[in-house]
């Protein structure tokens, strides 16, 4: 079983990278699969969404060609993303538009976690995710989600650089999560096994 990470912070040593890179350690810690891959949008490596896309624009088999094979191969995600201006940053929904009804992320069980750097933010970025990312790409969010607050203070290397108390509770409640993407992970594939989620005659969602 495979999990793949998508951190959407475009900055370079960024806290939704480090959440991630975290979430993937506790995946393997917990024995809950057998392999992870991670793709941060640090630098905002894909090119902006065009019609090219569609029309078969060799620029975009160049662009996306190793991503979409990375992504077809798991079985389930973990969407971190920052809050910027109450808002998912424009790469991470950029991402969302590359990959619509072609298979590599439909049915297939997503964890959201949001992240803040202060103690209030950190909801819209779930709120955003739920409304609109799943209608094309067919991702299915599971209905617990992780919002990690005051971010610089939690799940640091050093734990010296934690708030432990902060640290504690978020790390189980992760843990909670990870258990639970677990679950519905091996659930899914029997779900896609089925033959009834072909993407054949509803292309798009409504």
């Amino acid at each position: 079983m495979k999990i793949g990470i998508i951190s959407g912070s475009h900055r370079e040593d960024s806290q939704s990278e480090k959440i991630a890179r975290y979430a993937a350690t506790q995946l393997q810690k917990l024995g809950l699969c057998d392999e992870t891959y991670l793709f941060t949008l640090a630098d905002n490596p894909l090119p902006f969404w065009d019609e090219g896309l569609w029309s078969g624009d060799p620029k975009w088999e160049e662009a996306i060609c190793e991503l979409r094979a990375e992504l077809q191969s798991c079985d389930g995600f973990i969407v971190v993303s920052p809050e910027w201006h109450g808002m998912v940053p424009a790469g991470l929904k950029n991402l969302f538009l590359m990959f619509p009804g072609s298979g590599e992320l439909a049915h297939k069980p997503a964890l959201i976690i949001a992240v803040s750097g202060g103690a209030g933010g950190g909801a819209y970025p779930v709120a955003e995710l739920r409304m609109s990312s799943y209608k094309n790409s067919r991702i299915c969010y599971l209905p617990e989600h992780l919002i990690v607050r005051h971010a610089a203070q939690v799940f640091n290397e050093d734990s010296a650089e934690n708030d432990d108390e902060m640290h504690d509770y978020l790390h189980a409640r992760l843990c909670y999560c990870l258990e639970m993407l677990g679950e519905y992970t091996q659930a899914f594939q029997q779900i896609r096994a089925s033959g009834k989620t072909s993407l054949e005659t509803y292309t798009n969602g409504m």
